[in-house]
């Protein structure tokens, strides 16, 4: 099987993840303030020029020839892509700004892939479907709405300022929701699964907050305080 043949390099970083849970807990970065959409930099986040590496310590190496995207769940017409299928889809070219939990903003991010709206077209979502989940191959999981994923400056990203993504930064596809904290745009994307009942993912049931808006600064589920 053609899965097989993606390897798994490093281990979970437990007390990294121990310590971000830890952060939820005590509402660490929180600033308290909100903003506009039209504000460029939210609440709490400095612009830097590079782009960090964050993950969970586990980083897949996937031969091209063993990768496979699944789309299915809640949809008309589930879809399994090879990586040959999927680079023959529609592409587009978008820019955004990334904005990551841990308080970094990088701006004017060139991305190449393709559109959440075209493959919404493909799958066709059922009536029930308000949910996505992705999983990652390093068994990373997140969560969103389905109408936020159904935007026009969502997509499946191949390509990062004009080359290839690497391997620490998702490669050789991830997801990109620019409109959120960057740990909704899920690395190493493996399965697009449609659901009817949302399903918190990796970091949500950890303290994060289920959406991520930055400029409502909805780092942390702060519900009950």
């Amino acid at each position: 099987m053609a899965e097989n043949d993606v390897t798994l390099f490093g281990r979970l970083k437990s007390k990294l993840i121990d310590a971000k849970q830890q952060w939820a807990e005590d509402g660490r970065l929180l600033t308290g303030k909100t903003a506009a959409h039209g504000q460029r930099l939210p609440p709490g986040q400095r612009k830097v020029e590079t782009w960090p590496v964050l993950d969970l310590g586990v980083q897949p190496e996937i031969p091209l020839h063993a990768w496979r995207l699944f789309v299915d769940g809640a949809v008309e017409e589930p879809t399994t892509l090879k990586w040959g299928e999927f680079t023959d889809l529609p592409k587009v070219a978008l820019t955004s700004d990334i904005h990551c939990v841990t308080a970094w903003s990088r701006y004017d991010n060139d991305w190449e892939g393709v559109s959440a709206l075209e493959l919404l077209k493909r799958v066709k979502p059922l009536p029930d479907a308000r949910h996505i989940v992705f999983h990652s191959y390093d068994g990373y999981t997140t969560n969103v709405a389905l109408e936020h994923f159904a935007q026009p400056d969502v997509l499946l990203a191949d390509r990062w300022m004009g080359r290839e993504i690497s391997r620490e930064h998702g490669g050789p596809l991830r997801v990109v929701i620019p409109r959120f904290y960057f740990w909704k745009s899920a690395k190493w994307v493996r399965r697009i699964e449609f659901v009817a009942i949302d399903k918190p993912g990796f970091w949500e049931v950890r303290g994060y907050h289920n959406e991520g808006d930055p400029w409502r600064e909805q780092r942390y589920d702060t519900e009950g305080e």
